[in-house]
């Protein structure tokens, strides 16, 4: 299955997931026997790929090791927390086999088959900067970590771990305190590099695309900043290049994705990955900001389709928790009309409060929000019509004693046959202003332009909307998403 170019992905907590469904059918559910209906409610139309998190064995061993503050925050997102909640972290991955709690690798691919019966991918997860203290490596193959001495461990015994006779880097990145739960890997090593390669082509073979975890940590640069002094030089050639070069070969249809900060998403892209995280954007849409929101899509179009934009992940907190509710439909529309991929994430339709640690395997029960949801559902349906053809970022001026204007975002998706236009008040005051449409062929007529999300259509004079704009009047946080009629 070739990956679509702006897939809109669904990222589902796995585990947290079966566990809902088990309770729900009142029998064990694993990845290999999730009845038909669970899947339709995660492939919704207008979703492209499911995103799987959290589909490795995880490590008792590192979980051991967790600190008090993370354990404190299970009971606060979990008032009635049990002992067998918790079940460690998807990311102090011990083996990169499928956990056998979730089905194992036969159940992971009887999801896929049932994901690709619906037309949809499978992504899953790959962290290549650090393993689990018990992964086979660590016993097996000192040599692919960042390894200090009895000195280093007496001094900075939160950075330095002793296991299996080596004293052994606890993972980190160059702005934090190390991770307790696991250890770094050296990102210099070339005996890393080709293991690397040959992890992500295993994981290939059981999915469309993978989700590479803080992708920038072993780019020669960051792994510089962050291990200066306890590894050997930087390489000659970066770490993503050698690594995917061998990997392309035989997967080159692979969809790659990198979580991606601190402005390496052009690195990143050049280094081999299709989409990276848009951080910035996320950032300036929950900041209300939108003189930042539209400067970002000032950025280069080949750029911005090689994003992948979102508003919640399981790393960020609830858009519901950070939005009053009026504002969540707007910031929904702007995401689901921008050019480049989309990703939104489990219990972020029903406008979920409370997001669950990822250390755990259930997640408390709260109300969803039944209007909210219906709302998003039909947004995702709708999006792909809107987002086909030719993007455009478009003016909106208003008046020198109203510049409300300026909290109006504007755009236009033009395809043969099909042209739409987006307007969204990204604020609490209510706004005018004029939009510059883009389209000629108005001017001797009247033009409708009808909204799939409300089912209704308005007309306005051609000549009017040709030479000064298209009027348009918001309320707080309001939006129009229009299909222009002849």
């Amino acid at each position: 299955m070739i990956p679509p170019t702006q897939p809109v992905v669904h990222e589902v907590n796995t585990a947290v997931w079966l566990t809902d469904l088990t309770r729900e059918l009142d029998r064990p559910v694993t990845l290999g026997d999730v009845p038909g209906e669970a899947w339709d409610a995660v492939t919704r139309p207008g979703v492209d790929a499911v995103w799987l998190m959290g589909v490795w064995e995880r490590s008792a061993a590192g979980l051991a090791l967790v600190d008090a503050d993370t354990r404190r925050s299970f009971r606060e997102a979990l008032p009635d927390l049990r002992i067998d909640d918790v079940i460690g972290s998807p990311y102090c991955v011990r083996r990169y086999e499928v956990d056998d709690r979730f089905g194992g690798r036969s159940g992971l691919a009887k999801a896929r088959t049932a994901l690709a019966r619906r037309g949809v991918l499978l992504v899953l997860d790959y962290v290549p900067n650090h393993v689990a203290p018990d992964h086979p490596w660590v016993a097996e193959r000192p040599e692919l970590f960042v390894r200090g001495d009895d000195r280093d461990l007496a001094d900075s015994p939160e950075a330095w771990l002793a296991l299996d006779g080596h004293i052994v880097a606890r993972g980190r990145d160059p702005y934090f305190p190390p991770w307790p739960d696991v250890v770094q890997l050296d990102a210099f090593s070339p005996d890393l590099r080709d293991a690397t390669a040959r992890t992500l082509a295993d994981i290939a073979e059981q999915c469309d695309a993978i989700r590479c975890d803080m992708a920038m940590l072993p780019t020669n640069e960051v792994f510089a900043r962050t291990w200066a002094g306890r590894t050997g030089p930087p390489p000659r050639l970066d770490f993503w290049p050698v690594v995917l070069a061998e990997f392309r070969a035989r997967h080159p249809d692979t969809l790659l994705i990198a979580e991606a900060y601190w402005d390496m998403e052009w690195t990143l892209h050049q280094q081999g990955f299709d989409l990276c995280y848009d951080k910035r954007l996320y950032d300036r849409i929950l900041d209300l900001d939108p003189a930042a929101v539209r400067d970002h899509l000032r950025a280069d179009l080949a750029y911005q389709w090689r994003l992948l934009r979102f508003l919640e992940n399981h790393d960020e907190p609830r858009v519901a928790s950070r939005l009053p509710r009026e504002a969540i439909p707007a910031a929904a529309v702007t995401l689901a009309t921008l050019p480049g991929a989309t990703l939104w994430h489990e219990g972020q339709f029903e406008a979920k409060h409370t997001r669950p640690p990822v250390f755990l395997n259930r997640a408390p029960d709260e109300p969803a929000d039944p209007a909210l949801t219906t709302w998003h559902h039909r947004l995702l349906s709708t999006a792909p019509d809107v987002r086909t053809g030719t993007w455009q970022l478009l003016d909106v001026d208003g008046w020198p004693d109203n510049r409300t204007c300026d909290n109006l975002l504007s755009w236009s998706w033009t395809a043969p046959g099909a042209r739409h236009l987006v307007v969204v008040n990204l604020s609490p005051t209510p706004s005018q202003g004029r939009v510059a449409v883009p389209w000629t062929g108005l001017a001797d007529k009247s033009t409708g332009f009808r909204d799939p999300l409300r089912d209704e259509t308005f007309y306005r004079d051609g000549h009017e909307v040709s030479t000064e704009g298209l009027y348009v009047a918001l309320p707080p946080w309001g939006y129009h998403l229009l299909a222009v009629t002849d």
